[in-house]
């Protein structure tokens, strides 16, 4: 069944000078692009982005939300992705990796799982 999505968030560009390991993530990023976190859920992407900026803690008290979308995460960026949806699990989690390799090579810079 196909109830997966993958999905891209703008990041602010503050990502870039306040972490290191973001910046290390992406030695090929020029300044000019965008930074750009890349996921995959079961839920929308508006969903999803929500769960990111509330710091959403699972039932089981787990945290689920990436820390730098809670921080810096401005809004979904549809166009990179609608047309990948849906997906099944496994088509999610190789597009997902795909998708950010795609656009880490279009010199974006990009965090992803």
């Amino acid at each position: 069944m196909k109830s997966y999505h993958v999905y891209v968030i703008e990041l602010s560009k503050k990502v870039w000078s306040e972490s290191a390991k973001f910046r290390d993530a992406n030695p090929q990023f020029n300044g000019v692009l965008e930074c750009l976190y890349v996921g995959m859920t079961s839920r929308t992407p508006k969903e999803r982005f929500e769960q990111h900026k509330s710091g959403y803690i699972s039932k089981k008290g787990h945290k689920i939300s990436s820390s730098l979308v809670q921080k810096y995460g401005l809004y979904l960026r549809p166009s990179l992705y609608e047309k990948y949806n849906p997906l099944s699990r496994t088509e999610a989690i190789k597009m997902e990796k795909e998708l950010a390799l795609s656009l880490k090579k279009q010199r974006y810079a990009v965090w992803w799982n």
